[in-house]
């Protein structure tokens, strides 16, 4: 009966209008709002999303979809990521990024790097400058060697997503059956090595990557600062393989394989010959990156409950260095929708979205106070430790020239490791080369 009433009453309120409005004013009022619908309304009900097409590494693909994607385009619908499945390695998949943008018709918005390519993209032209879309005091709780490692001649071309750095793993149950603190020098890390042999703990004192690849160059310049030497300074370009510490710090490497300390074979070894030796608990010290430690803890592993990590070792007097790894996340030049691309990039890097991909993979996390956020500690104890490591993180070369420049180190430092030639004549050599590189 009430709604009878209201019915009526609504009848009446329209004819009163009708009366007051007139036929002609009330038939351009119904075509203003059939207008409205037809070039607002249903365009709006009807546009297609925006798509933002990024490439990656194929082990990151299911990861990245299921706690970065899905949750991002229930907050963003008017926002889709096509993520491609590139290569399992990632120099086939800066390749592919080069390739396009070469040709010049690149298919990618969102460009997922390394922190080694960002220089290289950034002088090519290839990515858009971050530095307006985001504020100093907005990037403070990021790692602040994360964040240089995308800065190239004052611009900021890749905002950091995940974090990565070597480290030093060693037995802490060796280390305190013999009476030893870990060891803060390099010499204390020979004099333990050496004991511990003897003694017949271990088969191996040191074990680390020395085979011709990326990996060498990451291991050295740890080295190379704890001897307080350079590689390339990226301001002055001035070039220190030549000089007395990068001396020093092959003749250090080369010690261990004469010593007995590492294997003869080092030189062969990449990061999952050392990983599989250490954890089969043939060694007592490693040189890796943090992905070792949930592997080395599995049920599987003869050294589970064993280790501990702490930053590599240095020369007295010096600092410890730790090679800065990890990925980021920039924006192609060419893409035609920045603003969207900036969104996600906000998305993906935001504590919160960095929180689930940690605890879900065991990542590294990129921003500061992840290290020591309740969950993540409560499922992996060793992450404060793990953030004095990145603390100490040093950049390889923030040089365009970074890949030419690293092939040059490669190939003279594993001549001088495998005795082919002096350490004072490769290091000559790779200067000299180097020097000649960056003048071009």
């Amino acid at each position: 009966m009430e709604n009878i009433k209201q019915l009526g009453g609504l009848q009446r309120r329209l004819k009163l209008l009708i009366r007051r409005l007139g036929i002609p004013q009330i038939v351009a009022i119904c075509i203003a709002l059939l207008l409205v619908f037809q070039f607002l309304v249903l365009p709006a009900l009807t546009q297609q999303p925006v798509v933002l097409t990024m490439l990656m590494n194929a082990p990151e693909v299911e990861y990245w979809n299921e706690l970065l994607v899905k949750p991002f385009e229930e907050e963003n619908p008017g926002i889709r990521i096509n993520i491609l499945e590139g290569p399992n390695a990632a120099d086939l998949v800066e390749n592919l990024y080069t390739s396009a943008f070469i040709l010049g018709d690149s298919p990618y918005d969102l460009i997922y790097m390394d922190v080694i390519w960002a220089p290289k993209f950034a002088a090519a032209g290839w990515l858009l400058d971050l530095s307006d879309k985001v504020t100093d005091q907005e990037l403070q709780p990021f790692l602040d060697k994360d964040v240089e490692g995308g800065r190239y001649e004052g611009g900021l071309y890749r905002m950091p997503f995940r974090s990565d750095a070597g480290m030093l793993y060693y037995r802490k149950d060796l280390l305190a059956e013999a009476g030893y603190q870990p060891p803060e020098t390099f010499q204390e890390l020979v004099q333990i090595s050496q004991d511990l042999q003897q003694k017949g703990a271990a088969t191996w004192g040191y074990i680390w990557q020395g085979r011709q690849y990326e990996g060498l160059a990451a291991m050295f310049v740890e080295i190379l600062e704890g001897f307080g030497g350079f590689w390339v300074n990226p301001e002055t370009l001035e070039v220190g393989l030549d000089q007395p510490e990068a001396i020093e710090a092959i003749d250090f490497l080369r010690s261990t394989i004469e010593k007995g300390i590492s294997p003869s074979g080092v030189t062969t070894y990449q990061e999952e010959e050392t990983r599989r030796l250490f954890q089969s608990g043939a060694a007592v010290f490693l040189r890796n990156w943090p992905y070792v430690w949930p592997l080395a803890n599995a049920d599987d592993s003869a050294v589970a409950g064993k280790i501990e990590i702490k930053p590599m070792v240095h020369a007295p007097g010096q600092s410890s260095g730790a090679c800065l790894g990890g990925w980021g996340i920039g924006i192609s030049q060419t893409t035609a929708h920045p603003e969207e691309a900036w969104k996600a990039i906000e998305y993906f890097t935001r504590e919160e979205a960095q929180r689930r991909v940690v605890l879900e993979t065991g990542y590294v996390p990129s921003r500061r106070k992840l290290f020591t956020d309740p969950q993540i500690v409560a499922k992996y104890n060793y992450y404060p430790d793990l953030l004095d490591v990145v603390e100490s993180a040093v950049l390889r070369p923030p040089i365009a020239q970074y890949v030419q420049a690293s092939d040059i180190l490669q190939r003279y430092l594993s001549a001088a490791l495998t005795e082919i030639t002096t350490p004072e004549k490769a290091m000559q050599s790779a200067a000299n080369e180097t020097r000649r590189l960056l003048k071009r």
